[in-house]
């Protein structure tokens, strides 16, 4: 698969709330780091995201193939998130998704890079004060 090919997949699954088709994207064990959710398996994130999603409307804007300084490969996905929280509350934000792939070419890791200056406060709104995770001290 392209770059852009996964790049369009994964998208595509994230806009229709696909769970199967985003967890067949990657590899067993694989660990999503989000600023909202933490650092957390990938089986554990996106049913926690759907979950907290009420509408999400996401469009590319780039796609750059790169590696790791040992060697592994990279895909960076730069898109728009319009997100939706269930009560429809918007928590809109432009993201960048950093893959590491597995020799398979399915994501071993996926870190996830956006301000959260307006996403945080609509989803703690949403979830309760203090629900998203924080990096430690």
């Amino acid at each position: 698969m392209t770059p852009e090919d996964l790049a369009r997949t994964y998208l595509d699954g994230l806009t229709r709330g696909d769970l199967t088709a985003v967890l067949a994207l990657y590899r067993p064990g694989a660990t999503v780091h989000s600023p909202l959710y933490g650092p957390i398996p990938a089986t554990d994130f996106y049913p926690a995201l759907f979950a907290d999603t009420g509408r999400a409307k996401l469009d590319l804007l780039g796609v750059a193939e790169g590696a790791r300084t040992d060697g592994g490969r990279l895909v960076t996905i730069w898109f728009q998130f319009d997100w939706t929280l269930p009560s429809g509350q918007p928590a809109d934000f432009e993201c960048v998704d950093v893959l590491e792939l597995a020799d398979d070419g399915r994501i071993a890791a996926l870190h996830i890079i956006y301000d959260t200056v307006t996403a945080r406060p609509a989803f703690e709104a949403e979830k309760g004060e203090g629900s998203s995770w924080r990096p430690p001290a």
